[in-house]
């Protein structure tokens, strides 16, 4: 039940994530553009909400190769992200942005009042210190989670949860032209993310 708004008369005013672009010194690099990390503000993850990624190699059970050119890389830790949103009436407080090496979103990190910690996919526009309310009091700002019938019409929304209680399953970005269309829809809720 959450939705993510912001205007859409001045989205593109926003600061979507920063990309490093490079001046054309060589013919490779006239193109090379890649995201820049100057809105993360923690380097570290929260160790509780993280999971090891097991890697096969393209082994089987067996240990016998069944994949061709699977193997190495980086060593990666699964974030455990919220998509439900549940924790209703709690009010959070944005404590950090990070990067997230299984997605090309950023994560915020949430504290809330009772002390547990939770990751979000981060909104365009939320702010490290910002207020996070989910549930449908929740007021209609950047970053609440909204029942369908709470969210007003011509939003932003982003991560829609098609199935009631199964977790945001969509990331469209022309959520906010499938918004006004979806108000129709008995049962659908909204979740909110990253644009």
């Amino acid at each position: 039940m959450v939705c993510q708004l912001f205007e859409l008369s001045n989205w593109k005013s926003l600061n979507f994530m920063p990309v490093k672009t490079f001046r054309p010194l060589t013919p490779s690099l006239r193109y090379v553009t890649f995201a820049d990390f100057s809105d993360i503000t923690k380097s570290k993850p929260e160790k509780s909400l993280v999971e090891i990624r097991k890697k096969t190699g393209g082994r089987n059970m067996y240990g016998r190769a069944t994949a061709r050119g699977i193997g190495g890389g980086h060593k990666q830790k699964i974030r455990l992200v919220d998509f439900k949103r549940n924790k209703h009436g709690v009010e959070a407080t944005v404590a950090a942005i990070e990067y997230d090496p299984m997605r090309s979103a950023r994560l915020a990190l949430l504290q809330y009042k009772d002390g547990e910690k939770r990751y979000i996919i981060a909104p365009v526009g939320i702010q490290v210190g910002g207020k996070i309310l989910s549930g449908p009091t929740a007021p209609p700002d950047i970053g609440n989670a909204l029942p369908l019938k709470a969210i007003p019409l011509a939003s932003a929304i982003h991560n829609i949860e098609l199935t009631p209680g199964r977790g945001g399953r969509r990331g469209w970005r022309r959520a906010p032209l499938a918004a006004p269309g979806l108000h129709g829809v008995s049962g659908t809720v909204l979740k909110g993310a990253r644009a």
